[in-house]
């Protein structure tokens, strides 16, 4: 058996939807052992989030692969003692709840702290945990929308658009295990400024809106600098060309970034266009930005007389970076991500029958050189609280009693 990275570390993960799972998924990747705590009956809600069939969504299932999910009721008296039962077992708590609700169910920071002095604690919100918005719900919807993202997405001239997925959410989970995974190099190597560390130097804070203005480069210096205001450019990145996607002959899109300077003498070649390699107002980014709109006439002009595999096979030919815009179908047909196993297969019953062999999106980032292989997909509703609860000592017959209670 391979040793993982996080092997021996245990996570308990309470919370719902994408984020905190998020980094749960990511502990889990790499071997934690993550305990998902899920309420009676309805579980996450995720679980019937873009559900296609039965009672559990495909979503659910890949958010939540390789952990263990325990049924607890967190608002009794008997649910806050498994849960304590567990911090004292745990390395890690991961949860995603609006700011005060751990504390309204009497999982306050000294309970935590008595139950487990050296507890590392994730905590992911829409505004943090601090601040005059802390109080706040939010989704990440609304964080992205904060943090100056979501204005950055789109087509000028119209409102601002999603990005299909939740990146929000993701982001936040991203950060919040690499926050996690820190902190566990700090406490497992006996940094002396971590050992005996406050409660609160043990929390890892992370907002949804922050994370999203963390990735928006450099929308702020650049008006801060310059008075320059971003704004939405469609399929161009501003500033930057030309880089864009291009419709083809055969109604297919492919996307072509030529803006780097000697890429751009290539590609224009390539298109059979080189007074546009020669001219001088083009020898530089910022002229070939001013005249974006003359460059991405000329390539759309040159793709459209194409299919979009004559296309790609032109520009590679010239060294020109360039791409097919995947389906989920090309997604599973590749050869690259099959190359790294990428796509892994699991036969999965959705509440209404078995899928088999569907597909998953493998664990990042690889390690020796393949995917490492998932273990399982997000589980049945309570599929492990009869273990966890036999790990915490409990007798068969107490066991037995408490999930009857649950149903």
């Amino acid at each position: 058996m391979t040793l993982l990275p996080l092997d021996g570390i245990r996570v308990l993960e309470l919370g719902n939807y994408i984020a905190g799972p998020t980094a749960g998924r990511l502990l889990a990747d790499f071997g934690a052992d993550v305990v998902k705590i899920e309420r009676p009956r309805t579980g996450d809600e995720l679980r019937r989030w873009r559900l296609q069939r039965g009672d559990t969504s495909m979503l659910y299932r890949a958010i939540n692969r390789g952990k263990r999910s325990v049924v607890v009721d967190l608002r009794s008296d008997e649910g806050r003692e498994i849960v304590l039962d567990l911090v004292r077992r745990s390395d890690v708590l991961l949860e995603n709840f609006r700011p005060g609700t751990l504390e309204r169910w009497g999982l306050t920071s000294d309970v935590l702290e008595a139950a487990n002095p050296k507890l590392i604690v994730a905590r992911i919100s829409a505004f943090g945990q601090t601040g005059p918005l802390s109080h706040r719900p939010g989704f990440a919807a609304v964080a992205e929308a904060y943090g100056g993202f979501r204005e950055l997405v789109g087509e000028p001239g119209r409102p601002p658009s999603r990005t299909g997925v939740s990146i929000g959410d993701t982001i936040a989970g991203i950060y919040a295990a690499f926050g996690v995974t820190m902190s566990l190099v700090a406490q497992l190597r006996g940094d002396p400024r971590f050992a005996g560390a406050a409660f609160d130097d043990r929390v890892i804070d992370v907002a949804l809106n922050e994370a999203m203005l963390s990735v928006t480069e450099s929308l702020v210096p650049e008006w801060e600098a310059y008075g320059v205001r971003r704004e939405r450019t469609g399929g161009r990145m501003q500033g930057i060309a030309p880089s864009n996607a291009y419709l083809c002959g055969d109604g297919k899109s492919i996307v072509v970034a030529g803006n780097g300077d000697s890429i751009f003498q290539r590609y224009m070649r390539a298109i059979g266009r080189p007074d546009l390699a020669e001219d001088p107002r083009l020898q530089s980014n910022e002229g070939r930005w001013d005249a974006r709109e003359e460059l991405d006439d000329a390539i759309g002009s040159w793709t459209a007389a194409r299919t979009s595999a004559e296309a790609l096979a032109a520009l590679d030919d010239a060294g020109v970076p360039s791409g097919p815009i995947y389906t989920a179908e090309d997604v599973c047909d590749d050869e690259q991500l099959a190359a790294r196993d990428m796509i892994q297969r699991f036969d999965v019953d959705d509440g209404d029958g078995i899928r088999p062999a569907v597909g998953f999106p493998g664990i990042v980032p690889v390690l020796g050189g393949r995917s490492l292989p998932i273990t399982h997909v997000g589980p049945d509703l309570g599929e492990h609280t009869r273990d966890v609860l036999a790990e915490l000592g409990w007798p068969d017959d107490r066991i037995d009693a408490y999930e009857e209670a649950l149903r």
